[in-house]
């Protein structure tokens, strides 16, 4: 089986740390097996995603000695192909408009962080039918239907990560009361979401091995499930480790203090590197 992996940041801010881990580690798996490291942009957000951060970040790659096997994906640039995928959601009944506010709909989309509460959605605009749809109108997933079009299909994944190993298979009622009928896009913004946009890069770009840190663990379901609408596979998962503070706390993009371009700066190596997040130098 071949081995391909992916590392996909957004271009919101410099990366710290913990990306740092996250990159190294997925690499350093890919090249173990012979196999292929991709890098993806994940870009979606253009309010907030600047090209100096896109171009940051390959500084940084390329400063911890990491290199990708071909050209970088960009999803700013697939938003037509993301729309095609959810016009087929659409036909198949499991979307509905949600004009639900504004900053709701935006964190929605963002891939969900440690420490922040993800509310699940009540449903408050699921009885819309999308012709009522206005453009400032998000698109959600109707979870429950979805379920019920897959009740035949085995929603599996494997987990390879030490806090969760083993093969875990999606519970439905588990799903529609932790995670709910989730954000899928936002028409006039033309910002698709991380769930939607990740598992289908993840089908496109043939990736075998998604390694990503153990905060996404509980929103796998969402992204099988979306494998199995669309037939696409599903990868083998491997949720890593959180670099934190010395408070315990999870680094986030306004750490800046522990940018990589900022250590890089006061003279540390890519070995240093290796040893602050606990990583053996190849």
């Amino acid at each position: 089986m071949a081995f391909v992996t992916r590392f996909a940041p957004s271009p919101t801010g410099p990366l710290h740390l913990g990306h740092a881990y996250s990159a190294i580690l997925a690499h350093d798996m890919a090249r173990a097996a012979e196999g292929q490291f991709l890098l993806r942009m994940e870009d979606t957000d253009l309010e907030r995603c600047r090209p100096e951060y896109d171009a940051l970040i390959q500084e940084d790659l390329d400063w911890l000695g990491l290199t990708w096997n071909g050209p970088i994906h960009r999803q700013s640039e697939h938003i037509v192909h993301y729309n095609a995928r959810l016009e087929t959601l659409e036909g198949k009944g499991l979307l509905y408009p949600c004009s639900c506010t504004r900053s709701d709909i935006r964190s929605a989309l963002a891939a969900p962080q440690e420490g922040v509460a993800f509310a699940v959605y009540p449903g408050t605009c699921r009885d819309r039918g999308m012709g009522t749809r206005q453009r400032e109108d998000a698109l959600r997933l109707n979870l429950a239907a979805a379920l019920r079009q897959l009740a035949a299909a085995d929603l599996s994944f494997i987990e390879t990560g030490s806090a969760h190993a083993g093969h875990h298979r999606v519970d439905s009622d588990q799903a529609q009361r932790q995670i709910g009928d989730v954000v899928l896009s936002r028409k006039g913004e033309d910002i698709v979401a991380y769930f939607l946009a990740s598992a289908f890069d993840d089908g496109d770009q043939h990736v075998t091995h998604v390694i990503r840190g153990e905060d996404l663990f509980d929103f796998t379901p969402v992204q099988v499930i979306l494998q199995h609408l669309f037939g696409l596979p599903t990868p083998i998962y491997h949720h890593h480790r959180l670099i934190r503070d010395p408070e315990g706390k999870r680094l986030a993009k306004r750490d800046d203090a522990r940018a990589l371009s900022k250590y890089r700066a006061e003279g540390a190596t890519p070995a240093d590197i290796r040893r602050m997040v606990g990583l053996p130098n190849p």
